[in-house]
């Protein structure tokens, strides 16, 4: 099949199709790409089952009315090709100290577009902003991007030891290895715990006091729960929350707020410096976690297309784990209490504050599969959710021309007050609430073509044939593994 390049298009091609021409629409109104002597319709992209074809000067509607149905698909463009003079947007990093010895690094994008909305990208556990480079670039050229690193990752951790070592012990080889092993807790560091509270303060911060309005907030895994976690307590700062794979839960102790009893009985909950015990149990587990070798099978694990090039967020996690901080921040992450609110109560204070809420979820995530996203969905069924596939448990770096494309739409939605049309709807699609829409979704990469699958779901769409859905999917894939 020969296929159009629409790398100069913002939005996606057409790709609809009804035999019945003369009652629906082909092509949602916001594509807006006329063809010579096609009237009163845009681009048009065909694609069967065998066969395509395309809507072209020399052939029109009617001739293609009398062919069978087939599939349709939706072309979008591809990341910024520089090769073919595209521009992608420009990153610059940067750090605030938000209090003292604790500096927040930073990435941004598209500061000069003045008069664009702003959007904050939240990262997962392990990570940092360095994993939303294909956001950075791409959206950075039509709005404010920017996307931050945790306090405890990344490049935000500590530029001094947050422990001392007393007199009295002597100085030890393992000590000074890993910060925060010491006998002593530094003063600037009383308290301080890695945890939900901490980097929710840390999004509010930065909001308010660098981006100075209020913004489209996006977060993948752990960046997902603190990106809902922040729009439930701070609703006037959010215009709009993506989740992207937001892992549900977080925080495995229990939060002296919301259980005091309970948390009486843990004495240690993420604190410096690390409890004895703790600290042996670290080593040894930071031994295995920290080997380039258990990376690189992590990574294999999250990310379904092993084709995607995952070498430098490999080589920026295993910069991070040289850190001396890096150990004990760690477990501080791993043993902090967790929030005030459950995820569960953020998703009921979002609801209850009109937050506008996007899902977009890979359906291969070994960690947090679809089933939670529709969860959600299940308690705000009027929150777009999308499902790609291929597609594992970091989505926006694994597939971001969808991610991106649909990141786009998302906004221009909510930006327009609901006139321009969500991403794969249009007036042809007339009972859009109560089923699930699917396409072929076609983009460039590298010189080569690229497909996956994209389904969205209604506001209507039952939870429970989710459910049964995603067991015959798991039954479907065990029987092709044994028959294989």
């Amino acid at each position: 099949m020969e296929i159009i390049s629409l790398n100069f298009v913002p939005q996606c091609s057409v790709v609809t199709w009804s035999s019945n021409l003369a009652k629906k629409r082909l092509v949602p109104r916001r594509s807006n790409i006329l063809l010579s002597r096609v009237k009163k319709s845009r681009l048009v992209i065909r694609n069967g089952s065998s066969d395509g074809y395309v809507v072209g000067e020399n052939e029109d509607l009617g001739s293609i009315a009398r062919r069978r149905e087939s599939t349709s698909k939706v072309f979008i463009p591809g990341l910024p090709d520089e090769s073919n003079g595209e521009i992608a947007a420009q990153i610059s990093s940067s750090q605030f100290e938000w209090k003292p010895k604790l500096k927040v690094h930073y990435e941004k994008s598209g500061c000069a577009n003045l008069d664009a909305p702003a959007v904050l990208f939240l990262p997962g556990f392990g990570v940092g902003s360095f994993h939303y480079e294909k956001q950075l670039t791409d959206l950075g050229r039509d709005y404010r991007v920017w996307a931050i690193d945790f306090l405890g990752q990344g490049l935000s951790l500590p530029t001094e030891d947050p422990t001392t070592i007393a007199e009295d012990t002597g100085s030890s080889e393992d000590k000074t290895a890993f910060w925060g092993f010491g006998d002593e807790t530094e003063p600037w560091a009383d308290q301080l715990v890695y945890s939900l509270d901490l980097w929710r303060d840390q999004v509010q911060y930065f909001v308010e006091e660098v981006i100075g309005e209020p913004v489209y907030i996006a977060g993948n895994s752990l960046g997902g729960y603190v990106a809902l976690y922040f729009a439930a307590t701070h609703p006037h700062l959010v215009k709009g929350v993506t989740l992207l794979n937001a892992t549900p839960f977080w925080g495995f102790l229990p939060n002296p707020v919301r259980s005091p009893r309970l948390a009486r009985l843990f004495p240690w909950s993420g604190t410096f410096p690390l409890p004895e015990r703790v600290k042996k149990v670290t080593e040894l587990v930071w031994q295995k976690i920290s080997d380039p070798e258990s990376i690189a099978e992590i990574l294999k694990q999250v990310y379904r297309d092993h084709s995607t090039n995952v070498d430098k967020v490999f080589s920026r996690i295993v910069e991070v784990t040289q850190h001396p901080a890096a150990a004990a921040s760690f477990a501080s992450i791993m043993l902090a209490p967790g929030g005030k609110l459950s995820f569960s109560q953020a998703l009921s204070r979002c609801k209850e504050n009109n937050v506008q809420i996007c899902l977009m979820y890979g359906r291969e995530d070994p960690w947090v599969g679809p089933i939670w996203g529709k969860q959600i969905k299940r308690e705000m069924p009027n929150a777009p959710y999308y499902e790609i596939s291929p597609a594992g448990h970091c989505p926006h770096d694994e597939v971001p021309e969808v991610v991106n494309y649909l990141m786009r739409g998302w906004i221009k939605h909510l930006e327009s007050d609901g006139s321009e049309a969500l991403p794969l709807l249009d007036e042809a699609e007339e009972d859009w609430e109560q089923s699930r829409i699917g396409r072929e979704i076609e983009f460039p990469r590298e010189g080569w073509k690229k497909e996956v699958n994209l389904w969205f779901y209604g506001p209507k769409y039952s939870f429970w044939s989710g459910v049964g859905e995603a067991f015959r999917s798991t039954f479907i894939r065990a029987f092709r593994g044994k028959s294989a």
